[in-house]
Order: structure tokens, then sequence, then C-alpha cells
């Protein structure tokens, strides 16, 4: 009897306070929401960004070899092109990785993979051991287990 008496000299407060608790509930709600947008605009940015990078494989036949399992690197060595193409995909790869690392993105499904073929080929290794004291150690670390992954 005495908390009805409560309750009705006090309604207003009482609905207030369940207007700022429910408040707090859709501004978290609303904020997982826009998280998990923001995460896939940022996945769909960074898949366009490798599809460009890509596309230049295809565009330059320069690059070629730059896939090759086998290459003499005494006989031919790593021309100027494909040490910038080499170096654009390790730049994209660190984006990605600082991207996941920071939970901005949905990590790609098999990136270990992908980033061990690519830098078990040779052009990509070598390039990778001229270029990897210019990254950050964190990167160095990921890319380093991913090689040493199989």
């Amino acid at each position: 009897m005495q908390s009805l008496r409560w309750l009705a000299d006090n309604w207003f407060i009482y609905l207030n306070a369940l207007g700022v608790v429910g408040g707090l509930f859709f501004t978290g709600y609303s904020l997982h929401s826009e998280t998990k947008t923001r995460k896939i605009a940022n996945l769909l940015t960074l898949t366009q960004s490798h599809r460009d990078i890509w596309k230049e494989v295809i565009h330059e036949p320069k690059l070629n070899r730059v896939l090759a399992t086998r290459v003499n690197m005494e006989r031919d060595p790593v021309t100027r092109e494909e040490e910038i193409f080499v170096t654009l995909v390790i730049q994209h790869l660190s984006v990605v990785f600082h991207a996941m690392r920071d939970e901005l993105t949905i990590p790609p499904e098999g990136l270990r993979r992908d980033v061990w073929q690519f830098f078990s080929l040779p052009i990509p290794q070598r390039v990778w051991n001229r270029v990897k004291v210019m990254q950050d150690d964190d990167f160095v670390v990921f890319v380093e287990a991913c090689r040493n992954w199989k």
C-alpha cells in the first residue's frame, strides 16, 4: 500500500527514469548497429583497393613475373616496376592489418594463407626482405608469422 502511494506521488519521476534507461538501451543498440555497418563499409573499401592493386597485373604484362614460382634472380633481378607493385601490396596489407587489429573491419577469411602464398613467391619474398625494416614491428611480426604458417 505504501509503495502504491509513493508511485502515485512520484509517477512522473519514475516515468522519466524509465525514459532515460530506455534511451540508454536504444543508444547502445544504435552504436552497435553503426559499428557493424562501419566495419562492413571498411571491408568493402579494402576489397575495392585490393581489386585496384591487382588489376595492375592484368593491365601490365611486365608484372606477371611477380606471381611466378620460379625466377632466376641472378640473371633477371627484380625490376623497378615489380618492386613498386609488391610495395603497394605490402602497404595495402599493412592497412588491412591495422584495420583488423583495431577492429575497424571484418577480418577477411583466408588472409594468413594468402599472405603465406604471396610471400612464398621469389619476387615478393625478395622485396619484403628489403622493405620490412621500414615497417612497424607489429606488422612485421604478423607477416613473418604468416610466412611461417605451414
